[in-house]
């Protein structure tokens, strides 16, 4: 592999190993709370633990998949960059969810949602450069 391509991997591993770590969660607050699975609902607290989950499922090929692009056209570097960033955001974003509802929207969100962006618009700038 090319060595500037690990920091890029490192941070696809280091997403991967929060939302691992998120689904252990859940299942820790699904006995602390008495929440038989398949059930989702039933006590708020651990609805904001399966959210913060679920949400970052939804994130991650908004994320992961810019990511590659981004390290393969534009630069690893900064790739493995956004991408820790994008990891701290939703550290950020658990942790104030986890808290209440209202602190979901905090700045770790803006922070994932921001690093995403970035990754996004960058791949796309270089793949229509590319083709025109």
């Amino acid at each position: 592999m090319d060595q500037a391509l690990l920091f890029p991997a490192l941070a696809t591993m280091l997403a991967l190993a929060i939302y691992f770590a998120q689904s252990i969660y859940v299942g820790i607050a699904r006995k602390k709370y008495s929440i038989k699975a398949p059930r989702t609902t039933g006590n708020e607290a651990f609805e904001r633990v399966f959210r913060v989950h679920y949400n970052t499922l939804e994130q991650l090929p908004v994320f992961l998949i810019p990511l590659w692009f981004f390290a393969l056209l534009v630069s690893p570097l900064y790739a493995g960059w956004l991408g820790l960033a994008w990891s701290l955001g939703r550290i950020g974003y658990m942790y104030g969810y986890y808290q209440s509802a209202e602190k979901r929207n905090s700045y770790g969100s803006a922070l994932s949602y921001l690093a995403s962006l970035i990754l996004i618009v960058g791949s796309l700038w270089e793949i229509i450069s590319g083709l025109l």
